[in-house]
C-alpha cells in the first residue's frame, strides 16, 4: 500500500510497492550500512538512559478512553470522588475526541460507539454540558447509531450502575457459575484469564443489580427516550445464537427463583475466589478491568471502604495513571515491565552491547527476581506442571504467560551473568513450563494449555472481545525459537509446534497476528522461529513468507498494516509505515537470509531515516493487540526496541547463528 505523507494510507494495490529500482553499488550499500551503525548507537544510548535503577524498562500502555471513563464511573459509584482528578481525567478524554464528536479505539479509526457513550457520561460527570458544541456532536452521532441500546454489554453494565438502563435488560451470568466443575461447560475455567478474572466479580454484581442515584438524565443517547430498548430479532432456535439467546432468558427467569441460600453461597464462593487472587500491590492480575470489578463486587458484599482488601485494591488503581505534562491523566489498562524489560535486553545485545555490560546484569538480575515459583490458575489444567514462568506486569503471580516467559529465556541468553548457575537454573524451569503448557494440538496459547472451548464467546454476556485463550502462530512461534535456541528444536514438542506452524501458514504467505498488529507481527515471530529451529531459506513455507512481506512494503520503505485487517481482508499487509512493523517485517527477513536485498536496505533506510535526533522512534498507530479489533494497545516501547534489534542484526547478524548452523531442516 502507498502511504501520504500525513501518515493516511492510501489506494490499496499489492505488490505495487516493490516496483524495481536501480541495482544497489557497493558505495550506496556501505552508506546505508553507515546509517544503520549510526541508528544503532543514537538508539543504545536512548535506551539505556529510560532504565530504571532497578534494572527494568517500561514503556506507557495506551488503550482508549473507556479505561478513563469507568474510572470516573467507579468513583462515582463509591462516592469517593476527587475533583482534581476528575478535572485531569476530563482533560484527557477530552483531547481524544474526533472532529466528528466521537472517539475512536485506535489512532486513525472509526469512532466507536461504546466508547464514545462512556466518554460522553464521563464528560457530563465533570461537568460538561449536553448542549455545548463537541458534547451536541457527540450525542447526534450516538443517536444515528441506535443509541445506548446499541452499545456493549460493559458499557450498558454501567449505566446500569445509576438505573440509566434496566437490569433485567441485560444479558444474565449467575453467580452459580462458581460451583461448575472443570468438565462441565461454561465453567469459569473454559474463559481465558482475563475474562475468567472479570467475569467472576461481574456475576457477583449482575446478581446484586445495584443501582445509585443518578446525578442527571441521559435521554439524549436514545433514538426514543420512551422506548430506549426496542425489541431485537431472536435468532432460529436451531442456531448457536438463537441457543444462547434462549439460554439467556432461562438464566433470566432463573434469577427470579433462585434460591436464597444457593444465591448466597454462590456469590461468598465467588468473593473467597476474587480475594484469593488479589496481588501483592492490591490489584488483580496486574490489569485494570478485573480490579475495578472486584472492588465493586466486594463492595456489594459489604466489604467497605476502610477494608485492608478495598484500600489495597483502590490504592492500585492509582498506580495505573500516567499524567501528562499538559496536566491530563491517562489510565493505563495493564502495565508491562516484564515484557518491555526482556525486548529491550534483547535490542540491546543484539545491537552490540557486551553481554556482560552492567545495564544488562542488572535486567538480567531484576528479571530473575520476577520468576514465579508457585501455582496459579494455570494449574487447573496442569496440577502437577512446576512453576517457573513470568508474568507480564509487576505484580501477577496467578497469570505468568508462556509468550513473556519465552522472550525472557531469550534474554537471558544473551546476558553473561555473574551468577550462570541461577541463571541456568532460573531456564530450565522456564523452559520445562512452557513445554509442560503446550496444548494438545501442538501449539501454545498465551495463559492456559487447551483454553478452546467453543462455548464463551457465544453467550450473549460476552460481546466485549475474545473470552478465550486459543493457541496462536505469534506465541507458538516464540516458543519455539526459545526452544530451538537452548538446542531442543529436534524434541517431539518442538516439531508438533513446527508442524502446527506450517499448517496455519495463510494462503498468502504470512501468519495471522493475535497479540500484535496483525499478519506483519505474526509473520515477524514465526520465521526467525522456523529457522531458528532449523528450516532453510529455500524451504517452501520461509520462501512465501518473504515474497508475501515484499509485496506489502510501502513505497517509502516501511512496512505497516492497519488495525482494520482484523475485520476487512484488503487491509492485510496494509497500512501506513511504523517503526515498530518495519521492524518486525526486517526481523522476518533477515532470519530468512535477505540482509543483502533491495527491500531490506529500503526498510533499513526508512527506519534510519526516520530515527529522531535523540535516537527515538515516534509511533502514534497502536500496534499491539488485546483482544483483535475490539481491544487495541499502542505500547510506547515497541517503537524503541523493535527498531534497534532490527537495526542491530543488520549490523552485526543473526544472533546464535552458530548454534542454528549445524541443525537439520524440518
Amino acid at each position: 500500500m502507498t502511504a501520504t505523507t500525513d501518515g493516511s494510507a492510501g489506494a490499496v494495490t499489492p505488490g505495487a510497492a516493490t516496483a524495481t529500482h536501480p541495482t544497489d553499488t557497493t558505495s550506496a550499500a556501505h552508506e546505508v550500512l553507515e546509517a544503520a551503525r549510526y541508528a544503532v548507537e543514537r538508539s543504545v544510548e536512548h535506551l539505556l538512559g529510560r532504565q530504571d535503577e532497578q534494572g527494568w524498562w517500561k514503556g506507557d500502555l495506551a488503550t482508549n478512553v473507556t479505561m478513563d471513563a469507568e474510572d470516573l464511573l467507579l468513583r462515582q459509584f463509591l462516592g469517593i470522588q476527587d475533583p482534581e482528578v476528575v478535572r485531569a481525567a476530563a482533560l484527557f478524554i477530552r483531547g481524544e475526541q474526533l472532529g466528528d464528536g466521537t472517539w475512536a479505539t485506535f489512532h486513525g479509526g472509526p469512532g466507536d460507539l461504546s466508547a464514545t457513550i462512556e466518554a460522553y457520561v464521563a464528560l457530563r460527570l465533570a461537568g460538561d454540558a449536553p448542549d455545548a458544541p463537541h458534547m451536541a456532536r457527540a450525542a447526534r452521532w450516538i443517536r444515528e447509531r441506535g443509541g445506548i441500546a446499541e452499545s456493549r454489554v460493559f458499557t450498558r453494565i454501567w449505566l446500569a450502575l445509576f438505573g440509566w438502563w434496566k437490569w433485567e435488560d441485560l444479558p444474565q451470568l449467575p453467580p452459580e457459575l462458581m460451583f461448575f466443575p472443570t468438565w462441565v461447560p461454561l465453567n469459569i475455567y473454559e474463559f481465558g484469564c482475563w475474562a475468567r478474572q472479570t467475569i467472576v466479580p461481574l456475576t457477583i454484581v449482575s446478581a446484586k443489580r445495584p443501582v445509585r442515584p443518578a446525578p442527571f438524565p441521559l435521554d439524549e443517547l436514545h433514538t426514543d427516550p420512551n422506548d430506549p430498548n426496542p425489541p431485537r430479532r431472536v435468532a432460529p432456535v436451531a442456531s448457536w445464537d438463537g441457543v444462547f439467546q434462549r439460554l439467556d432468558k432461562a438464566l433470566r427467569l432463573y434469577h427470579r427463583i433462585a434460591p436464597r441460600k444457593l444465591r448466597r453461597a454462590a456469590m461468598n464462593n465467588a468473593a473467597r475466589w476474587i480475594v484469593e487472587r488479589q496481588e501483592n500491590d492490591g490489584c488483580w492480575g496486574g490489569i485494570q478491568p478485573p480490579a475495578v470489578y472486584s472492588v465493586i463486587a466486594l463492595h456489594l458484599l459489604g466489604y467497605d471502604l476502610d477494608h485492608p482488601v478495598m484500600r489495597a485494591g483502590l490504592e492500585s488503581l492509582d498506580r495505573f495513571a500516567v499524567r501528562r505534562e499538559d496536566g491530563a491523566r491517562m489510565i493505563e489498562a495493564c502495565q508491562s515491565p516484564v515484557w518491555d524489560t526482556c525486548l529491550a535486553t534483547i535490542a540491546l545485545a543484539d545491537a552490540g552491547v557486551r553481554p556482560d555490560h552492567p545495564a544488562l546484569v542488572k535486567a538480567a538480575d531484576w528479571m530473575l527476581g520476577e520468576q514465579i515459583d508457585r501455582p496459579g490458575d494455570w494449574a487447573v489444567r496442569r496440577p502437577r506442571l512446576a512453576p517457573g514462568g513470568w508474568a507480564f506486569e509487576f505484580h501477577n503471580d496467578n497469570y505468568p504467560d508462556i509468550d513473556d516467559t519465552a522472550e525472557v529465556v531469550l534474554a537471558l541468553r544473551r546476558v553473561r551473568h555473574p551468577d550462570p548457575s541461577r541463571v541456568e537454573d532460573a531456564i530450565a524451569r522456564g523452559v520445562r513450563w512452557n513445554l509442560g503448557m503446550q496444548s494438545r494440538d501442538g501449539a501454545w496459547g498465551a495463559f492456559d494449555a487447551d483454553n478452546t472451548s467453543p462455548f464463551p464467546n457465544r453467550l450473549p454476556f460476552c460481546d466485549f472481545g475474545e473470552v478465550i485463550d486459543p493457541p496462536s502462530a505469534d506465541v507458538t512461534g516464540h516458543v519455539v525459537e526459545m526452544l530451538a535456541v537452548e538446542g531442543q528444536a529436534g524434541l517431539p514438542a518442538a516439531r508438533r509446534g513446527i508442524r502446527w506452524l506450517l499448517a496455519r501458514q495463510e494462503a498468502s504467505g504470512g501468519w495471522f497476528g493475535r497479540w500484535g498488529v496483525n499478519h506483519v507481527y505474526g509473520t515477524g515471530a514465526v520465521v526467525p522461529a522456523l529457522v531458528a529451529a532449523g528450516l532453510p531459506a529455500a524451504h517452501p513455507a520461509i520462501r512465501r513468507a518473504v515474497a508475501w512481506l515484499e509485496s506489502v512494503q510501502n513505497d517509502d520503505g516501511g512496512w505497516g498494516e492497519d488495525l482494520r485487517s482484523y475485520r476487512e481482508e484488503k487491509w492485510i499487509g496494509h497500512g501506513a509505515s511504523t517503526a515498530s512493523q518495519t521492524a518486525w517485517a526486517l526481523l522476518a527477513l533477515l532470519a530468512a537470509g535477505r540482509r543483502d536485498t533491495e527491500p531490506v536496505r529500503r526498510g533499513i533506510s526508512w527506519l534510519t531515516g526516520t530515527q529522531r535526533a535523540d535516537g527515538s522512534w515516534d509511533e502514534p498507530y497502536f500496534t499491539g493487540t488485546g483482544f483483535p479489533w475490539d481491544f487495541s494497545i499502542n505500547y510506547h516501547l515497541y517503537r524503541q526496541v523493535f527498531p534497534l534489534t532490527a537495526l542491530g542484526r543488520y549490523v552485526h547478524g543473526e544472533p546464535f547463528a552458530d548454534r542454528a548452523a549445524g541443525r537439520k531442516g524440518a
